[in-house]
């Protein structure tokens, strides 16, 4: 039976930090998200009818779909781990405006809780009521959520019919410091051992040089948003360094994302936007982030 629940939109938060003050980055990469084929995007941004807030600078042209490139392989590379896992309870954490979840539910077997923080979910509810208002085929659930607070969260999975989990999440780790990293572990790790399943994480982010991210933090509007939160400074310091910590937190990689650029629907503006010597460039930049999908450690 097709079902939408609108939720609850109250929740405790566990700790007296704000996270409400991330949410504003939502919209902006839902206008950046907007230029790609990603389910419902161009939809969702021609509804909030509004000057994006992270316009391109004709000058920085590469820069901005640099980004855009980003932020469609970090969301391609979820679904490439999801798909052969071939689970059908999945959670989403600080999903944004993504509607991964919508589109999901397609599948009449398909049980899906797409979750953020209760003001960002009041206004996505509001979107998908519009992008979808006949009923769907698969069961879908929006609901405010720290995913700090253990209670809560577990009183989302414990919704599930049995069978495994999938725990994913693109855009959260970058925002916690170490000590919250270890609580986000310990929650899911104690989800997974009562359930089974995986978490997929596009959040393995490493630390740019110093030089790059003092030109990157300079003048412009998203970055500044960035710096705000520290961004740089709570990220890994190394892929190994990442790999350790999730070891210590009980769990290991199971598969990494492998790029597919075919999949990339962003990816012949950015080209078209680079000179020459930028294309030559492209090819000496490093890898600053990955996806995995990581199991508990036997």
């Amino acid at each position: 039976m097709a079902f939408f629940n609108a939720g609850k939109l109250t929740m405790e938060t566990p700790s007296n930090r704000d996270f409400n003050s991330i949410s504003p980055s939502a919209k902006g990469l839902l206008y950046l998200k907007g230029h790609t084929t990603l389910p419902y995007c161009k939809e969702a941004v021609a509804l909030l009818g509004e000057p994006e807030p992270f316009q391109a600078d004709p000058e920085k042209a590469a820069r901005y779909w640099a980004r855009i490139v980003h932020f469609e392989q970090r969301y391609r590379s979820i679904d490439q781990l999801l798909k052969p896992i071939d689970i059908k309870n999945i959670v989403e954490i600080s999903a944004g405006f993504s509607f991964r979840g919508l589109a999901m539910v397609a599948d009449p077997t398909v049980y899906y809780i797409d979750t953020d923080l209760p003001d960002l979910i009041a206004a996505k509810k509001s979107f998908i009521e519009k992008l979808h208002p006949e009923p769907i085929a698969g069961h879908l659930d929006l609901e405010g959520l720290n995913a700090l607070d253990e209670n809560t969260f577990r009183s989302l999975t414990a919704r599930f019919p049995p069978g495994p989990v999938a725990i994913i999440n693109e855009g959260l780790l970058m925002y916690l410091d170490t000590a919250e990293k270890e609580q986000l572990c310990g929650i899911i790790r104690r989800i997974l051992q009562q359930s089974g399943g995986y978490w997929i994480t596009a959040d393995i982010y490493i630390r740019e040089d110093t030089d790059v991210a003092a030109k990157m933090y300079r003048d412009d509007a998203l970055m500044q948003f960035l710096k705000a939160h520290q961004i740089e400074e709570k990220k890994f310091s190394s892929f190994e360094e990442a790999e350790s910590f999730f070891e210590e937190m009980g769990f290991v990689i199971d598969e990494v994302a492998q790029p597919n650029h075919a999949l990339i629907s962003s990816l012949p503006q950015f080209m078209a936007a680079l000179t020459p010597d930028q294309k030559e460039k492209l090819k000496e930049v490093r890898r600053t982030r990955a996806t995995w999908r990581l199991r508990l450690a036997d």
